[in-house]
């Protein structure tokens, strides 16, 4: 079963009110819970968290920062914070050292990152190169923003999860069933979603707790 990690970000930035959103749905059945690295103050952000953790939830934090300045000033608040999983971001060995030692597990982008909301360019032979390399890292695992590629997903996907036998999230613009079935027939260990479930994609005229249940549905759905 592929897991589902409910990302309480709209394009790409953490919610202003999203501490409010996450005790709405805390009962959901969603056990994966994230935000950004950007949209909330540091207090609001390890508030956050602590919501989180407090529900026996698993926390993820997702560097999008686009400077490397700012990407290691989110590492070094993640060290403070303490998330389960410290997802996103392009530098690699620059992280592990502030992290080292902190029991986060860390899941880096591979190829190439532009813009904000992210998007993910390069050949699909680079990215899956990028993957070999952040694995001879020691990195715990990949985030590959798959849905944001322009190019052939589905061949990307099964490019990189071969390419590595690291857990890889699939993380944006996962916005249906199918997509997520797709995601969980190439092996891909988890996916986010953030924005579809806010603007009730899933489910036409849904609430937000029937969006998740509907994310949750499609992820334990037998391939």
């Amino acid at each position: 079963m592929i897991e589902f990690i409910f990302m309480l970000t709209r394009d790409d930035m953490t919610l202003t009110n999203a501490r409010e959103v996450y005790a709405s749905i805390a009962g959901s059945g969603v056990t994966h819970v994230g935000c950004k690295d950007v949209g909330l103050p540091r207090a609001e952000l390890t508030a956050l968290m602590e919501d989180i953790r407090g529900n026996g939830h698993t926390t993820h934090l997702e560097v999008v920062s686009e400077t490397p300045e700012d990407t290691l000033t989110s590492a070094r608040a993640a060290a403070e914070i303490g998330p389960d999983y410290l997802i996103g971001g392009t530098l690699i060995e620059p992280v592990q050292e502030i992290i080292a030692g902190t029991g986060i597990k860390f899941f880096p982008y591979v190829g190439q990152i532009v813009g904000h909301p992210c998007l993910l360019r390069g050949s699909i032979e680079e990215i899956a190169e990028d993957a070999r390399r952040a694995e001879s890292l020691g990195v715990d695992g990949i985030n590959l923003l798959a849905y944001r590629y322009d190019k052939d997903v589905n061949a990307l996907v099964e490019a990189v999860v071969g390419a590595t036998s690291l857990p890889v999230i699939a993380a944006g613009s996962v916005d249906s069933p199918e997509r997520i079935q797709a995601l969980n027939e190439r092996g891909v260990w988890a996916f986010t979603i953030g924005t579809a479930a806010l603007d009730g994609v899933l489910v036409e005229g849904g609430s937000l707790v029937e969006q998740l249940r509907c994310a949750l549905d499609a992820a334990a759905a037998v391939v």
